[in-house]
């Protein structure tokens, strides 16, 4: 007769690390209350009101507890050794204790890029990444954890995500979801949520290329900016009245110094503005920061007339003398309202604008929007100007491969005097 009861022979055979099918199937006996696994490192118990064994092991001198969802003992074990192994590996890499799902990740990956924008640190295309992950990343993912996806989720979302669009998306659409996806793991593998070496699929990139934004020729500059100085005066409601001369003063600097509509605009101060001497000659520069980093430009002498209406309906500088504000360095924003506002979308004004002037589409029945403006400004230079492609990349802040791709069609025309 055995001297082992069968509880004794149950802890022996589980307490073993890293069990054996076979062993596991000998656990058929009534289980004891508590059983030890991994040499006494997990524990396995049940409480008298749950059909599930629950799990409780130390991890950094503090006891995790979970429920295995599993009422077979068989199951359980498995369970427990598997949430055991994963604690461990992720203490190793130096990982939170859990791996929170995406929707955690997403909520601290909005903060973040809410709190840039708002501190006027963020880059434009923020805004897309937040666009993104509110409306098609969280939706779908939920609470999956990001480190157990798949290639074939991927896939499915891709599936999932353009039938949402109605559309197939371009490739500068998909490149922006592949920088938000990006995103959301730098600040999982920042926050210690995932690990450097997690193999996570990525997002496919190659889509339909996109197509250059509409530009106005320089009629109907001259057109939109006569009509512009009427238009904004006639607001039925005070809002309106408010938010055309200041959508006016964006839409001509804008058209001045080739500046990306957005962040880059929106966030420039007075305190980033400064006149730049050469020789006896002298010249607006503005700093701004925004998608490809910070930078100076230099402003068409007329952006003068701009600031000085912008200077004079704002209540916090408007008391000191314009000559003197650039060495003042005041730190308000210049594209706000008088009482320091700065409206959160400025794109509905220019629907309207564009509505009331007729210029809203160009011949070939294409939307223009504020982008517009900036490849208005390239396109000007290019041509009337005679601006090498090298200068004009470093004003814009792009690379003279993008300029020359966007643009070369022009090229024919900028020596249209030599080649006839």
């Amino acid at each position: 007769m055995s001297r082992f009861t069968k509880q004794q022979k149950t802890y022996a055979l589980i307490s073993t690390p890293h069990d054996s099918q076979s062993k596991l199937q000998n656990l058929s006996y009534l289980p004891p209350s508590l059983i030890p696994l991994r040499d006494g490192e997990v524990i396995i118990f049940r409480r008298p009101d749950s059909p599930y064994w629950h799990c409780r092991f130390k991890r950094q001198n503090k006891w995790e507890r979970f429920s295995t969802r599993q009422a077979s003992i068989e199951n359980a074990v498995q369970v427990a050794c598997e949430a055991y192994d994963e604690a461990r590996f992720r203490q190793r890499l130096g990982l939170a204790r859990k791996a929170p799902n995406f929707t955690e990740i997403a909520h601290a990956t909005l903060y973040e890029l809410r709190r840039d924008l708002d501190a006027g640190i963020g880059k434009s295309v923020y805004a897309s990444y937040i666009t993104c992950i509110e409306k098609y990343f969280m939706p779908y993912f939920q609470d999956k954890r990001l480190e157990d996806l798949t290639y074939t989720d991927i896939a499915e979302f891709e599936i999932w995500r353009n039938r949402q669009m109605k559309l197939t998306p371009k490739a500068s659409t998909l490149m922006n979801f592949a920088s938000t996806w990006t995103k959301l793991q730098n600040v999982a593998i920042y926050k210690g949520w995932l690990s450097e070496r997690a193999s996570i699929p990525k997002l496919t990139t190659r889509g339909m290329k996109s197509k250059t934004r509409p530009a106005f020729s320089r009629e109907e500059v001259d057109s939109l900016l006569k009509f512009m100085e009427s238009w904004c005066l006639e607001g039925r409601l005070e809002i309106e009245r408010l938010t055309r001369p200041l959508l006016r003063d964006y839409v001509e600097m804008l058209l001045l110094t080739g500046m990306r509509h957005g962040t880059e605009a929106l966030n420039i101060c007075w305190n980033n503005i400064e006149w730049h001497t050469q020789g006896d000659k002298k010249y607006l520069r503005i700093w701004v920061n925004g998608k490809t980093g910070g930078r100076w430009l230099i402003a068409k002498h007329r952006a003068v007339d701009v600031l000085k209406r912008l200077h004079s309906r704002q209540k916090a500088v408007c008391e000191i003398p314009f000559e003197r504000l650039f060495e003042r360095r005041a730190k308000e924003r210049i594209f706000v309202l008088p009482d320091g506002h700065q409206p959160q979308r400025i794109d509905g004004a220019f629907k309207r604008l564009m509505r009331d002037s007729g210029l809203g589409m160009n011949a070939e029945g294409e939307q223009r929007t504020l982008y517009s403006l900036r490849h208005t400004y390239a396109t000007l230079e290019l041509i009337e100007n005679k601006i090498d492609i090298h200068t004009l990349a470093k004003q814009m802040g792009n690379s003279a491969a993008m300029i020359e791709r966007h643009y070369s069609k022009l090229t024919p025309m900028m020596v249209a005097d030599k080649l006839a």
